[in-house]
């Protein structure tokens, strides 16, 4: 398969599940209060706004793939060395779980700090600097949005809380 039709495939599924997100899954499971007096605090602001998006990223996959020419000859894989592409995938998953059995422990900031970083070392961005100070301020941006503006409780750790 080749990278274009990756592209392709990638950018139809993103379609398919913004739309199943869209019309199923948000308004069967999310329920929200009739009295929410600011949009952006509903419960299907956030989920919603995440699945328009997505589709708009898919639509854009595809738009882009198919505006590229497609290949002459018969292209072989895009990953140089399988195995080493699998102990990625095994590493990105040790990442996820840990981060779900550190929330509790350590909250959700900081966690969300540590998978973020975790993250940008694995994927060995050319922009590390940038992706550590993203891994920093995003989560802390965030949590003063939501807990003091917002008013949004946001899960504490039992080691460091934070104001």
């Amino acid at each position: 398969m080749s990278s274009r039709e990756g592209q392709i495939q990638l950018g139809a599924g993103a379609i398919v599940a913004s739309l199943l997100f869209i019309f199923v899954a948000i308004p069967n499971f999310v329920s929200t209060p009739s009295n929410v007096k600011n949009i952006v605090l509903s419960p299907l602001f956030w989920p919603n706004a995440i699945a328009f998006f997505t589709g708009l990223t898919g639509l854009g996959m595809v738009l882009t793939a198919l505006r590229t020419p497609k290949p002459d000859q018969k292209a072989g894989s895009d990953v140089d060395d399988h195995g080493k592409a699998f102990i990625r995938l095994l590493w990105i998953a040790l990442i996820m779980i840990a981060t779900v059995f550190a929330m509790p422990w350590l909250g959700l900031v900081w966690t969300a700090m540590l998978a973020f970083a975790a993250t940008a070392l694995l994927v060995r961005t050319k922009h590390m600097t940038i992706a550590i100070v993203s891994a920093v301020t995003v989560p802390l941006l965030l949590y003063v949005f939501f807990a003091h503006v917002a008013g949004v409780a946001i899960p504490q750790g039992n080691f460091v809380r934070l104001p």
